[in-house]
This record gives structure tokens, C-alpha cells and sequence, in this order.
């Protein structure tokens, strides 16, 4: 028995043989191959628009069966680019849980950036994006139903399968499924209407074409029974469409232009607007001009702020008239944090007002967070706070970029603006103020790298200060049980903070630099010549992670760290190279290193056995939390130059590593008759012993960036030539020195 559905009754009827009359998913689907994308289908000779009975053409409804095939159509046109995309949304999803290792301290519980509510989740997944994609997922699904169970509005002329036999099957065979079908289906046998109706449509057709000589020969020839037909074409739509008369070129028209011509026309214009707008990490244009244009090579660190602010994205916060009154007060508890001269304390409150107002309200803003003062905000200004954060960290590594952007004649960057940046930038993270970088106490990084640790404030490192606690580092230094008692019983910290300390120190990561640089395939380093930097940094963390989120509790979004790798030569504020690097994807480090190594092993012309065992090593160091650091530069002009390779955290203070590199340059020489060796290359550590007198007076360039202003403006007037990199003679004598001093 073979059911089908009756749409007027609503409920299903049986048949005793024959296909099933509802159309099937399955039978829609085959019959939608025929579908091209601009929603036309040839006439299958399976699905003919005519019988031929006994030399007359019966008719059947060939709009109607094109316009079921509308639905077939509009669920391919959005299956084809949904599926690729959800699979790929929910590939990025599956990655980003790989990444969620944070900080378990109690100030990051309570600061609920980490808690997994069922409401942070319900707003974390109802973006636009995935609402769409859920929205179209309904559809397909509505669509699917929908052609499930159709009614039979396409139906493929089956006669053996109508009369309940196989092909083939001889004359007897069919009047006898004729008549037991007559029985049950006949009129004056069964009064209902719709057995009539199958009666008639179905099996008083189906019999005379397979009794009809011609027919039957045409349909087993051919597959139809008029015989061989013709190329037919149809559209696609909707029924109600196509009823206009005379219409109908124009809807094809219509669905044409529209589909070709308007569809990617708008795509295109949504597309260049929003590109000629923004850049590739959705950062505008404008804010990149304005970072260019004030970018400076002497900027001090303590300016740096006012080049950030100077953003496009910050220029569009909107500026309230309820804004007034609040920002007022905030400016009162930021205003030691705003660089004001206290002399002529009401000329520069007085200027500092006169700025645009939503450089006025960022800066404020900003410094709010920085001093932790954010619970005098109104609602609509703590929107406003959250949008200026959560736009910072894309916005610096941008300003980051344009100060080791290549510069200078000899294409470098700007050392003193790029170690700024990453200074801002870990004060934001780690909601710290600038002015605590000041040097004080014996310690060159001042108290910041203490006030980012849980349960520390000013009066508690004044108290570890008697105890002869200077820097950070001899914090970081001490034992477990040495460390618990001196928080304890100097800072009084009770077991829960003590631990809280721990688990922060224990995030804290420790890197180390192995650099070297070498012409491939040559001895010593020439004028002129491509010099390849070739650096490992390992990461090490005392809890074993590698890559993990940092402590950073006042920052109400999920950060990831991130580092720069510079080559320096900080005598001549000149940046050789740069390169950020991430510790969070291992995979494509593994891929980057592999195929770093395969390409340099087979430039030098080694084996296949020794390019596998090179890319063996390499991924496992990667493995173990090394991440390789490769680039080129072109060598200067003959000398000796003392170099330094900083690597820098954007997110945690006192994490930052510097080692010294010693590069020697020959000069130029014929082609082929190369002679000379690097005098000195590789790291050697600030604790070395050769160098020790050397790496302290860098050192204390490095940490004399936040000096006061004064000292600022002296140390332009003595290093303002040098410092933009166009003076090459001091930095040439300088090398000379070194130079004779290393060969004496």
C-alpha cells in the first residue's frame, strides 16, 4: 500500500500500488538537478507537460510544477554559502576554548569577567552575526518541511509504477493491475471523489499509454510517451508571479537584473565604503594619518598618551550635555595624572579645556581607569568608558606599528615612541598610573610593577620598602616560605591574599633570548649585505602554561599577551627590525617554524634527512614554549655597533627582557674575495660579566624613560640630532671607540 496526502481532507489516503502521490523530499531533490541558478530547469523527459493518448495530447500543468520548484530553489540558493560558514564559525569557536586559561585569583572572580552566567552567555552568543545565522538555520529548516510534504505539484509519469508492475511487463499483466485497480477505484466501486479523480488522472491514463502501440513503444524508447522531446526551459517562481499575462519577460527580466547586476552592485558598494574606511584590523584610516602625523622620534613616553587619544574611533564617542558635570569631577581626582604645570595651574586647566571635547572626555576616561577611580561614572559615560577600552588594545598595536614603521634613510624605526607605546599599553591593561613608572626607591620601573599584584597599594609597598624590598624583581626571586612570611607579617596578609600573590607571580611569565645575526651562505657581515636575524625566545611560567591570559582585573575585556620583538641600537633611537609574536597558537607556530626552516635548509643546500631532523628540533621547542623570530635587514655602512634586543609585554609590567648584541660590519670588498668575522655576535645578559659596565648605562637609558619633563627637554637638546637618526657622526665615532677599545 502506498499512501499520499489529501490536501482538501488534510489527512492521508492508500493506494494499493503505485508511487507515493505527496512529493518526496527525495523526488524533489532529483527533480531540482535540473534547476540552473538563474532558476530555470529543461523539461525532463520523465516529466512530460502532455500525454499522447490514442493520437490526442492531454495537458498537465507546467507553471504550477515550476513553481514548486521555487522552494528547492531558495533552499540551495542559502544552504551553498550557510553550511561553509557555520562550519567555519563553529571551527573558530571550538579554538577560542583552547584559549580560555586566565588568572584564578579572588580579585579576578570578583571582577566577573570570567564568570560563565547564563545571562553572559545568552548576551555573549545574541550578536548580529549569530542571530542571522540562527535565523537562516530556521529558514532552511522551514523550507525542508515545507518540501517534504508539498502537495504534488510535480509528478514524474511512472505508468508501470501507477498500475503496480515492473517494466516490461506483458499486455495480460497490465489489464489485469487495470482491472483489480478498477475494482477498487472505479466509480460505480468506490463513490469517493478522490478515488474518481485517481482514477481518472492516474490509472485510465497510465493503461492507455501502456496500450497504445506507439505510446508504449515511445516510453520505453524514449522514457515519455509522445517520444523524443525537446529542450523546454522554465522559471523557478512562484505561481502568482507568472499569472500576469504577457508578464513574464519582464519577471525574468526583472529577476535577472536584480540577481546579476543590483545583488553584487550593492555588495560591492557596502564592501568598498566600509574598506576605504577601515583597515584590515578595523582600525580607520583616519586614525592611522593622525598616528603618522604626530608620531615623533623624540615623543617621551609620558606623550604618548596624547598621540593615542588623537583617534578617529574617539572622535566619534558621542559628547553630551549631561557629560559636564561628571567629567568635572573626574577631572579633579585625575588632574595629578594630566601632566599639568602647578605653576600656572589655572592656564593649563584653562587649556587643557580648550581642547576638542572628545579628546577632553578620552583622556579623562583613560585616566580614570588608570587611577581606578571609575565608580564616580554615570551610566552613560561608563558606556563610553567601556567603548574607549575596549577599542585600546588594537589602537596601540596600530600605533605601535607606526613608530617602527621604517623612517629614517636607512629604514629604521623609532626606538623611544615604540617603548612608550608598550609602556602605555601595559598600564592600561594592568589599570596602573603613568606616574608610578617613575623611578623611585632603588627601583629603576618604579612601584608599578608592584601595584599590578593583587591586594597592593602605596602604603603596603612603603611597608616592604623597611624590609629593604626595592625592586620587583627580589620579590619575584624569593623562596615560597620567605615570600609568605614577609607578606604577612610586613604588608599583613592574611593566607587568602598570600595566595592570591602566589597564583598572580605563578601567571607571570619569565623569557629568555638566544639572537644571532649572519649573512646566509657567507663569513662576516659586509656594507650592503641582506643580514638575517635569528632568534628564539622561550617562555616559562612557574605553574608550566605556556599560553594563558594575564591577570588583569580592572580591564573588563579578555586580553591576550602579546609581544614585540626589537633590534635596536638605542645610542641612535633607531629600530633595526620588529616582529610581534604570540605564544597563544601553537599550531601556526609549528607551521611558521616548520616551513622557516625548511626554507632556510634548503637555501644552504642540505639533505632531505637533515631539513626533516632541523624542522623535528624546531617544532619541539615550539612545543616546549620557544617561538622563533626570523627577519632580514640590510647592513649598514663598515663599523662596530652595539645593539640591544628588547622583548616586550604589552600586558604585564616588569616582564620586559633586553639582552645586548655586538655586530661588526667589514667593508665592501670584490665580489668573491670576502675576508673578516663578526667580531662579537650573540646575546650576552645584562648579569654578563664582559659587558656589565656597558648594559648598566643602556639600562639606565631604558628606565630614564620616564624622567620629568625637564630632563626630557634636556636630553633632546643633547640627543635631538641623533635621536631622528639622520646624524651619523657621533654614532660613528662612538663605534670607532668601541671598536678599538674591544681590540686593545
Amino acid at each position: 500500500m502506498t499512501e499520499f496526502w489529501d490536501l482538501k481532507q488534510n489527512k492521508a489516503r492508500k493506494t494499493p500500488s503505485g508511487p507515493p502521490l505527496c512529493t518526496s523530499l527525495s523526488h524533489n531533490i532529483r527533480a531540482f538537478v535540473r534547476i540552473t541558478v538563474f532558476g530555470y530547469r529543461t523539461r525532463s523527459s520523465r516529466s512530460p507537460t502532455s500525454i499522447s493518448i490514442s493520437g490526442q495530447k492531454v495537458p498537465m500543468a507546467a507553471s504550477e510544477e515550476n513553481s514548486a520548484l521555487f522552494p528547492i530553489f531558495i533552499l540551495t540558493m542559502i544552504a551553498l554559502p550557510l553550511v561553509p560558514y557555520t562550519i567555519l564559525k563553529l571551527c573558530r569557536a571550538a579554538s577560542k576554548k583552547t584559549k580560555s586559561i586566565h588568572c584564578e585569583c579572588s580579585v579576578c572572580s570578583q571582577s566577573g569577567k570570567y564568570r560563565k552566567s547564563i545571562f553572559k552567555q545568552i548576551s555573549t552568543f545574541s550578536t548580529c552575526s549569530n542571530l542571522t545565522l540562527v535565523l537562516l538555520w530556521v529558514i532552511m529548516g522551514i523550507l525542508v518541511y515545507y518540501i517534504k510534504h508539498i502537495s504534488r505539484e510535480i509528478q514524474v509519469f511512472e505508468p508501470f509504477n501507477i498500475l503496480g508492475l515492473e517494466p516490461g511487463a506483458s499486455d495480460s499483466e497490465i489489464k489485469k493491475a487495470y482491472r483489480r485497480l478498477s475494482i477498487q477505484y472505479h466509480p460505480d466501486k468506490n463513490p469517493d471523489p478522490e478515488a474518481n479523480k485517481y482514477f481518472v488522472e492516474y490509472i485510465s491514463k497510465a493503461y492507455q499509454a501502456l496500450t497504445d502501440p506507439i505510446s508504449r513503444e515511445n516510453f520505453e524508447k524514449y522514457g515519455h510517451p509522445d517520444g523524443r522531446q525537446g529542450f523546454q526551459m522554465g522559471i523557478a517562481l512562484p505561481q502568482f508571479l507568472l499569472n500576469i499575462d504577457g508578464a513574464s519577460g519582464g519577471i525574468l527580466l526583472l529577476w535577472i537584473v536584480g540577481i546579476c547586476i543590483l545583488l553584487p552592485l550593492v555588495i560591492a558598494v557596502v564592501y568598498l565604503s566600509r574598506s576605504s574606511k577601515y583597515t584590515g584590523n578595523y582600525v580607520m584610516h583616519q586614525t592611522l594619518s593622525a598616528y603618522y602625523y604626530f608620531m615623533k622620534p623624540s615623543l617621551a613616553p609620558s606623550k604618548v598618551m596624547d598621540v593615542f587619544i588623537k583617534a578617529a574611533e574617539y572622535m566619534e564617542i558621542p559628547v553630551r550635555r549631561t557629560d559636564g558635570e561628571p567629567l568635572q569631577k573626574l577631572f579633579m581626582l585625575v588632574r595629578s595624572e594630566l601632566n599639568l604645570d602647578l605653576k600656572n595651574i589655572k592656564q593649563e586647566q584653562a587649556k587643557f579645556w580648550k581642547q576638542h571635547p572628545a579628546l577632553v572626555k578620552t583622556e579623562l576616561l583613560i585616566q580614570a581607569h588608570l587611577t581606578r577611580e571609575t565608580t564616580a561614572l554615570s551610566p552613560d559615560l561608563l558606556r563610553d568608558f567601556k567603548r574607549v577600552l575596549e577599542l585600546a588594545p588594537r589602537l596601540l598595536e596600530e600605533l605601535m606599528k607606526m613608530s617602527v614603521i621604517p623612517r629614517t634613510a636607512r629604514g629604521h624605526g623609532w626606538l623611544r615612541p615604540a617603548i612608550g607605546v608598550v609602556e602605555l599599553s601595559q598600564c592600561i591593561i594592568q589599570a596602573v598610573p603613568l606616574s608610578t613608572r617613575k623611578a623611585a626607591g632603588g627601583s629603576p620601573e618604579g612601584i608599578a610593577p608592584f601595584l599590578q599584584l593583587p591586594h597592593f597599594n602605596e602604603a603596603i609597598i612603603k611597608k616592604l620598602a623597611r624590609k629593604k624590598l626595592r625592586t620587583f624583581q627580589e620579590l619575584r626571586d624569593m623562596t615560597l616560605q620567605d615570600r609568605a612570611d614577609l607578606l604577612s607579617q610586613a604588608a599583613g596578609f592574611s593566607a587568602a591574599e598570600v595566595q592570591d600573590v602566589e597564583l598572580v607571580l605563578e601567571m607571570m611569565p619569565s623569557i629568555t633570548i638566544e639572537v644571532t645575526c649572519e649573512t646566509e651562505g657567507e663569513e662576516g657581515i659586509q656594507e650592503g649585505d641582506i643580514v638575517t636575524v635569528h632568534a628564539w625566545v622561550t617562555l616559562n611560567r612557574v605553574n608550566g602554561l605556556i599560553g594563558a591570559l594575564p591577570h588583569a582585573p580592572y580591564y573588563p575585556f579578555h586580553k591576550e599577551e602579546n609581544f614585540w620583538f626589537l633590534l635596536a641600537d638605542p645610542n641612535l633611537n633607531n629600530v633595526w627590525f620588529s616582529q610581534k609574536v604570540n605564544f597563544m597558537d601553537e599550531a601556526a607556530a609549528i607551521t611558521a617554524v616548520s616551513k622557516a626552516i625548511g626554507e632556510t635548509m634548503e637555501g644552504s643546500g642540505a639533505s632531505v634527512k637533515e631539513t626533516s631532523t632541523a624542522i623535528r628540533e624546531a617544532v619541539e621547542k615550539v612545543r616546549g614554549g620557544s617561538r622563533l623570530v626570523m627577519g632580514k635587514f640590510q647592513a649598514p655602512e663598515e663599523g662596530n655597533f652595539n645593539l640591544s634586543c628588547y622583548f616586550l609585554c604589552d600586558s604585564w609590567i616588569g616582564c620586559d627582557k633586553k639582552t645586548s648584541l655586538k655586530v661588526k660590519v667589514l667593508k665592501r670588498t670584490r665580489a668573491g674575495t670576502r675576508g673578516g668575522h663578526v667580531a662579537e655576535e650573540g646575546p650576552v645578559l645584562e648579569d654578563g660579566v664582559e659587558e656589565e659596565e656597558e648594559i648598566e648605562e643602556e639600562d639606565d637609558d631604558y628606565d630614564s624613560e620616564y624622567s620629568e619633563d625637564e630632563e626630557d627637554k634636556l636630553d633632546k637638546n643633547k640627543k635631538g640630532k641623533a635621536a631622528n637618526g639622520t646624524v651619523r657622526g657621533k654614532g660613528g665615532e662612538s663605534s670607532s671607540e668601541g671598536s678599538s677599545s674591544d681590540e686593545e
